[in-house]
C-alpha cells in the first residue's frame, strides 16, 4: 500500500535533519544551549497538540525561548493548580447528637483545619529557572440545611473566616443562651429520617511566580454532608 503523504512527510524530516546537520548539531556549543521540543499534556487533545508542532530548536542557556507556547511562570502554575489537593473538610456541629426544634446548631470550622495549600512547579535547565506557587486559601463557609424549614446563621447561610483564622465559634459551656455567628436552627422535628445538611468551604486560588507574574485561578468549593436528627423538645406537665 502506498501513503500518499508518507513522501511529505519524510521530506520534512529530511529539511528538519538539514537544518540541524548546518549547525553541526551545535557540537561546539555544549554546556552552552540545548534543544527543546514540544511536550504535551497528558489529556491534551489534538488540536492543542497541532498548535504546537514546532520541530526541536535550539536556545542558549539563559535564554526563554521566544515561540509561541513555550513554557512560561502562568502555565507553571497551571500545572501545580492541576496537582493541587485542597481537603474536603467536615464541620463540627454542636450537639453532637440530635438537634432541638427552635434551638440553634452551631456550626464551626477550627483554624487548624483551615490552614492555605501551595504547590510550587519549578523549571532549571541549562541555567534557565523559573517557578510558580499556586494558593488555595479558605475564605467562607456556606451552610444548606436541608430543608425549607430551617434558618441558617447568619441569614444568607454564608459564614466568612473570621480574623483568628476559623470560621464560626465552638460552642462551650455557658453558651447555650448565646446565637451563634454560624449555624442553623431546624423549625420542624425531622421524625423518623433526618435532614442532610450541606456544608461546603469556598477556597480563593491565586498564583505567583518568577519576575512579579501572577493572577487568580479558579475558585473550588469541597465539603462533606451530614446527618442531623432534630427533635420535638420534651415539656413535662404538671
Amino acid at each position: 500500500m502506498h501513503d500518499p503523504g508518507a513522501s511529505d512527510i519524510v521530506r520534512d524530516i529530511s529539511d528538519e535533519n538539514e537544518g540541524y546537520a548546518k549547525d553541526h548539531y551545535h557540537e561546539d556549543d555544549k554546556g552552552k544551549g540545548m534543544y527543546w521540543t514540544a511536550q504535551y499534556r497528558d489529556d491534551a487533545s489534538l488540536a492543542e497538540m497541532m498548535e504546537c508542532d514546532r520541530p526541536p530548536f535550539w536556545a542558549d542557556n539563559a535564554e526563554p525561548p521566544d515561540v509561541p507556547h513555550a513554557i512560561s511562570p502562568e502555565i507553571l502554575a497551571g500545572l501545580a493548580y492541576e496537582r493541587m489537593k485542597v481537603p474536603s473538610l467536615k464541620a463540627k456541629l454542636a450537639p453532637a447528637g440530635a438537634s432541638k426544634v427552635n434551638l440553634p446548631t452551631w456550626v464551626w470550622l477550627d483554624s487548624s483545619q483551615l490552614e492555605p495549600v501551595s504547590v510550587t512547579a519549578t523549571l532549571a535547565v541549562g541555567g534557565f529557572a523559573m517557578s510558580a506557587t499556586t494558593t488555595a486559601k479558605p475564605v467562607r463557609l456556606a451552610i444548606r440545611p436541608g430543608t425549607a424549614d430551617a434558618r441558617t446563621l447568619p441569614a444568607g447561610g454564608t459564614c466568612p473566616v473570621g480574623g483568628g483564622g476559623a470560621i464560626g465559634e465552638p460552642f462551650a459551656a455557658g453558651k447555650a443562651d448565646r446565637t451563634p455567628p454560624c449555624g442553623v436552627t431546624y423549625l420542624k422535628s425531622s421524625g423518623d429520617a433526618a435532614y442532610r445538611l450541606q456544608t461546603a468551604v469556598t477556597w480563593d486560588t491565586a498564583w505567583t511566580g518568577t519576575g512579579g507574574a501572577g493572577g487568580d485561578l479558579p475558585d473550588g468549593t469541597y465539603g462533606q454532608p451530614q446527618d442531623v436528627q432534630v427533635r420535638e423538645i420534651q415539656s413535662v406537665n404538671r
